[in-house]
Order: structure tokens, then sequence, then C-alpha cells
């Protein structure tokens, strides 16, 4: 298995050995997707086990550009169809009851089903030649599970390999992902009751939702249909991540350095720069300081730091304001499970 480039006759084969039962890692304009036929319950557990996801999790359809969405769902609300024609193809996914005729493989065993239509050419293209358009292609990240989502195509066969035992057949290379995290998820299955609720926050705010809905999705509750990457911990590097506001930046650094501790830092302000005068990190990355920009290089640096050998990864948090919204909520799940490195790192100092 190794790179394609995304021509007529790569795409074509990539749709044959998705209708074979194969994984074909491709590319969407979030991050890449690990797809399979999602009429397919044995190709969708191929995906649950090469990502060693667990079964109740459920994953994304990605369907073309003009394809019947009503063999998908037990019904298409009014409000849903606007945010479609607002957002698709987009970074948003919805999350319908399931059609009785869809195998709850991709569900997670739940009676709901999550749609997206991914907006870049290749995944598109590939979306076109599959079952003339009309079929749907199952496709969480195509990472191993609670890891740092792919970006790019080569962050895929670092996950996957590119030997004859790799899980993945195919990976089509459609250059960097432009936003960078993953979409924006919509709760509409439950309208009667809740609303539209925000499963998980993306590139598409609550804002725009607002706009064209008339009205702020509700935030989630205990009730609400299980959905991709809300976990408490997910996104994460192997290197453990500790989020520190600016203030408390340099500080870090100089106490990590007294206690001969490796670290990287990924920044986004000036505070960064003077780092390496205090102490001496391993790497530093400096972000776009603006959201959008930031998100898009957010994976990439992550994984890029995470293979320094540093101990901690030390990431000063982003601004609190609602554009940063998706950017916070991937970093604070990151780093979850690294709650108190620092003190451990530093004999319980901080």
């Amino acid at each position: 298995m190794a790179l394609i480039p995304p021509d007529f006759t790569a795409i074509d084969h990539a749709a044959a050995l998705l209708t074979a039962g194969k994984l074909v890692a491709f590319p969407t304009e979030t991050v890449y997707g690990l797809g399979a036929d999602a009429e397919n319950p044995a190709a969708v557990a191929a995906i649950y086990a090469a990502k060693g996801r667990p079964s109740d999790h459920p994953v994304i359809v990605h369907l073309a550009v003009g394809a019947d969405v009503h063999r998908w769902v037990h019904a298409l609300p009014a409000v849903a169809a606007k945010l479609m024609a607002a957002f698709w193809p987009g970074p948003l996914t919805l999350i319908f009851k399931r059609a009785p005729t869809i195998s709850p493989a991709v569900s997670g065993g739940q009676d709901s089903i999550a749609l997206r239509c991914p907006a870049h050419p290749v995944a598109q293209a590939l979306l076109k030649a599959f079952k003339h358009g009309q079929g749907g292609i199952a496709g969480p990240s195509a990472n191993r599970f609670g890891h740092v989502s792919p970006t790019m195509a080569q962050h895929v066969i670092d996950e996957f390999g590119a030997g004859a035992d790799s899980p993945v057949a195919s990976v089509l290379d459609g250059g960097a992902c432009t936003v960078g995290i993953e979409s924006t998820i919509l709760d509409v299955s439950r309208l009667a009751t809740h609303g539209i609720v925000m499963l998980r926050p993306g590139q598409i705010s609550a804002a725009q939702i607002a706009a064209v809905t008339g009205c702020v999705p509700a935030v989630p509750d205990v009730a609400a249909p299980r959905a991709s990457g809300t976990l408490d911990a997910h996104y994460a590097p192997h290197t453990p991540v500790a989020l520190l506001a600016t203030p408390e930046l340099k500080a870090a650094t100089q106490r990590l350095a007294l206690h001969r501790q490796r670290f990287c830092v990924l920044h986004y302000s000036s505070a960064g720069q003077c780092l390496t005068d205090a102490a001496k990190p391993v790497a530093v990355h400096r972000a776009p300081a603006q959201a959008e920009g930031y998100a898009q290089a957010l994976y990439a640096s992550l994984r890029a730091l995470d293979l320094t050998g540093s101990d901690v990864i030390l990431v000063e948090q982003p601004p609190q304001e609602p554009a940063w919204l998706g950017v916070n909520d991937r970093l604070r799940r990151a780093a979850f499970d690294s709650a108190g490195v620092l003190g451990r790192l530093a004999d319980d100092a901080f």
C-alpha cells in the first residue's frame, strides 16, 4: 500500500476496493478518513478493528453531493434541510434518526445515524465513483482510536504502515487538510424535545447555526446520542500534554529546565518567543494567531512535537473566545489524560 495521487484511475480503483469490502483512506477538508462501505457491516467492523475503536462508538457516513439523504434517515426535518442547504458540502455533521433499512453497525447500535457531505474534491470524486454516487462511506479519522487525527496522507501511513499487513488497502493523497479539525456535529434527531444540540464544536460556529435556524444550539445533555470524538480523552499524542495559560508558560519552562526534563512548546503569542532565553526546549512550534489557521496547523504540530522525545508538550492556552471553541475542545481532550503531569515531572513542585 502506498500513497496514490488522486487521478481518475486511482479514484475508480479506490471505489472498487470499497465495493469489495476493503478500507480506503481519503482526504476531507477536516481530516483524513478511514473509509468503508457504510452498508457492509463486515467492512464497517474492519474499521473498528483497524482503529481499535470501541464497538459502541459510532462513525460518520459521508455522502456525495446530490445523494438521496432520505434512504439513510427515518425523516428529514425542515430545519435539517436548511442546514444542509447552507453548509453542505462542508464541515458539518448532522445526526438523524436512522432509517430501519440501514444497519446499526455505523451507529454503535443506536437508532441514530451521523451524515456529512465533505467539501474536499477528492472525497467528492470518490463518493461519486462509489455506487454511482448513491453509496455512503463510513469514515472516522484514519488513525488509531484516541490518537491525533491525520491531516496529511503521510500521517495515515505513520499510523497504519505501508506493508502488505496494513489494514488499509489504499491511501488517496489529497494534500494537507484545509480545516484541520473535525466537523461540527449537530443532533437533529430530538427536535421536539431538545431542539438542535451541538455535540461537538468545529469550524462552523453556534452563531452561524443560529443565523440559519433562528436559534442557538443547545449544549449536550446526558441523553444525547453518542457521537464521534466526544469522549473526555481524545485527539492525544503519545507524549503527555500540559495546557497552560500564557502567564504560566515561562515559569513552567524554567522549572522543567531546573529539573532537567525534556520539553517542547506549542504557542501562538509572542510570549513563546522568549522561551529559549530562560530554558532550552527540545522544540518550539509557533502556531498562527488566528483560530482558523491554528486549527489547520494543530494536529500536524502535535504529531511533529510528539516525535521529539520530549517528556511533555507544553501548549499555550488559546483565547477563550467563540471562534476558538473547536480548537480549545480538541486541546482539552488531548490533555485530559495528562492531568498532573507537570507535578510528576518536577517532583511535585507545581
